[in-house]
């Protein structure tokens, strides 16, 4: 029977739902035993006392955060380790690692539909997935010669709270309005509707808060919810079990990075807003986010709105960059690709609940508008895990 310790946090959703991919496989492919040292121990004993105590209790593997200050007492126990990154990624053990650049584009990518000009990152400072989703998020604002606007923070809490918050209150306040912002994850786009409230700045008409890690206590602690960004952490956590698995049998000798993908938005009101002036265009966008899986036609929209069908075709290209017809296809891709990362079922039943009565060009649409077909689209969850 296998011995895994455990030296990770359990007080978030991204931890918890990564312990349970890991639990899921030792399921599967066990029984193995799983042991997490409390929190005391390290300040009583520190580091040495920790690998001390795998090697007594004889640990086959450890899954842990640690920085590279310690990595050389890890060394010692000679048994396979993965690191969780925080604020670098190891070049000695395998890491859980994350598409952070990747995550980061996805969230401009989702303000820059909207039609925002003004683009916001509030970020933890010093550590690895901040800073890349940072990066990410300010390559695709510069693409689209957005406004881009940059604060970080060590983590608020007790007397770094009382000190530290009065400058992200007064960065918060002085970016222009409308601003999409992007939080490097929940905790940090909590922080930013606490002070929202605080100083009466409306989300999401004044400011549109995006997180990540769709940790669902976080997200509904504010008012109005926040929308965040969905990654495939347990399966990186039943990945890392294979990983471990197949390093304690010598079939992997060499340090691997699991790559934990963003996969989907979990949409909130925090995010209810496009940055469109005209208000009879905002009223036609609204209904067809509401509605994209019906069979939409421009009479039906015009009558939403005083404008002639000619009218309206003009001015949603002036506000939207996109045509009305292009608009809803894009809605329903959207969401026949968050089907495609959800459900088992088979493309025609996705492809029909999506909206798309004619199924036999879904493949070739969605290649258009995402650059590789369904079945491609589903097979890069799986990229970087171990086969």
């Amino acid at each position: 029977m296998k011995k895994i310790l455990l030296l990770i946090d359990y007080s978030s959703e991204f931890s918890r739902r990564l312990l349970k991919g890991l639990i899921q496989y030792s399921k599967e492919h066990g029984p193995w035993i799983f042991y997490r040292l409390p929190s005391y121990y390290k300040t009583l004993y520190g580091k040495e006392g920790i690998v001390e105590w795998a090697k007594e209790w004889e640990a086959d593997a450890i899954v842990a955060r640690w920085d590279h200050e310690g990595t050389d007492l890890l060394k010692s126990l000679n048994i396979p380790v993965v690191l969780q990154n925080y604020k670098d990624r190891s070049a000695y053990f395998s890491n859980l690692t994350g598409d952070y650049v990747g995550t980061g584009e996805m969230a401009a990518r989702f303000f820059i539909k909207r039609r925002y000009r003004n683009f916001a990152f509030y970020g933890n400072k010093g550590v690895v997935w901040s800073r890349e989703r940072a990066e990410g998020f300010r390559k695709e604002v510069e693409k689209a010669v957005g406004n881009y606007y940059y604060f970080e923070s060590e983590n608020l809490n007790g007397e770094e709270w009382s000190t530290s918050h009065i400058q992200l209150d007064e960065w918060l306040l002085s970016l222009p309005k409308p601003v999409g912002l992007f939080a490097c994850d929940d905790n940090f786009a909590l922080r930013v509707s606490q002070i929202c409230t605080i100083n009466n700045i409306k989300i999401p008409e004044e400011i549109s808060l995006l997180g990540v890690d769709n940790d669902e206590l976080i997200c509904h602690l504010s008012d109005p919810p926040i929308s965040s960004i969905v990654t495939d952490v347990e399966k990186g956590g039943y990945e890392t079990g294979r990983l471990i698995d197949r390093m304690i049998k010598g079939e992997v000798k060499e340090p691997f990075n699991i790559i934990i993908r963003p996969t989907r938005f979990e949409l909130r009101k925090s995010t209810e807003k496009y940055d469109i002036s005209n208000e009879y265009i905002s009223r036609v966008v609204n209904f067809i986010e509401d509605n994209f899986i019906t069979d939409i036609n421009i009479e039906e929209l015009t009558e939403l709105v005083p404008l002639s069908r000619r009218n309206l075709e003009v001015k949603f290209k002036e506000e939207m960059g996109t045509t009305i017809y292009q608009f809803i296809l894009s809605c329903r891709i959207d969401y026949f690709a968050h089907l495609l990362l959800t459900t088992d079922r088979t493309l025609y039943d996705m492809a029909l609940e999506s909206g798309f009565n004619d199924c036999k060009n879904i493949s070739r649409i969605f290649k258009k508008y995402r650059g590789c077909t369904p079945v491609e689209f589903q097979k890069k969850r799986s990229n970087n895990f171990i086969p």
